[in-house]
């Protein structure tokens, strides 16, 4: 059995990722996961990690995040693909080195190798990052005082987005950016151009 195709979905908050990564799963009937959240353990972990009140280190928010990430794949991303089912990811390892390296400041290095821990050998086939500027995304929104990532300020989000465009810079062959501002429907004409290209 061959194994599914693994797509995941990036880029800062209101950016549209969630709603392209949804819409894209239950076109192609792929299983849809998201970040962090998504098992029983997630869920603990996600109220823990957004909550702004609950003080926390950059560096225990990033072994936090990768410690969803690694139960996730080991019990919900890799068994899919392995029994040949596609799997459309709202965020995956590059958001943690976009949020908790480029954003917050750890060590991309120390950050790298902790992702290497988490993940195993389980690799995007394809990353989408769905790029906006800030005001687009402060206009789509109305920020979460509690929430520990909506609440942070201008300057976290903008390093936050040039951390993805980096990334994306430095890997043309994994990695795919759209332009987010245009409507839901155009961003999606986009999208699905590059993924018919997989031959899926």
């Amino acid at each position: 059995m061959a194994r599914g195709v693994f797509v995941v979905f990036e880029g800062i908050d209101a950016c549209g990722k969630s709603t392209q990564a949804r819409r894209v799963a239950a076109v192609r009937g792929a299983r849809f996961a998201f970040e962090p959240g998504d098992t029983p353990l997630g869920v603990e972990l996600r109220r823990w990690v957004l909550d702004a009140a609950t003080p926390m280190t950059p560096v225990t928010e990033a072994l936090m995040m990768l410690a969803d990430r690694s139960h996730h794949v080991a019990t919900v991303i890799d068994p899919a693909l392995v029994q040949g089912t596609h799997v459309m990811a709202d965020r995956f390892s590059a958001s943690t080195l976009a949020y908790q390296g480029y954003g917050r400041g750890v060590d991309l290095k120390d950050l790298e190798a902790a992702t290497e821990m988490a993940i195993g050998t389980c690799r995007p086939d394809l990353t989408i990052l769905i790029d906006i500027d800030i005001d687009t995304a402060n206009e789509r929104r109305a920020r979460n005082a509690e929430d520990r990532f909506e609440s942070a300020d201008a300057q976290f989000h903008d390093r936050v987005r040039e951390g993805y465009l980096e990334m994306a810079a430095h890997d043309h062959s994994h990695w795919f950016v759209v332009d987010g501002r245009g409507t839901p429907e155009e961003v999606a004409a986009v999208i699905d151009t590059r993924l018919d290209a997989l031959n899926w």
